[in-house]
């Protein structure tokens, strides 16, 4: 979450220091590039935990952790469906 927080102001300090925090020109990329600019109105709670139980084997709790406001998968597959009619 502090890396989106930073990735909505898109300045060349702020990409050297996702950088120096990521070490991957590519995640730098899509930080500034797709999620700045998707959660700028967003002022937190850029991500959801959801539980899933507990691993098989050690009984460790296991989670979901997921991005809000992301687009759905499925909404892209009726769209593709549609321009394929």
């Amino acid at each position: 979450e502090p890396m989106i927080t930073l990735a909505k102001v898109p300045t060349v300090a702020n990409r050297r220091l996702a950088f120096d925090r990521l070490r991957s020109r590519d995640s730098v990329v899509k930080l500034f590039d797709v999620l700045g600019p998707r959660y700028a109105a967003r002022p937190g709670g850029y991500t959801r935990i959801l539980k899933m139980g507990f691993r098989v084997g050690d009984n460790a709790p296991m989670a979901y952790v997921e991005l809000v406001d992301r687009p759905e998968i499925a909404d892209e597959l009726v769209e593709d469906a549609d321009k394929a009619e």
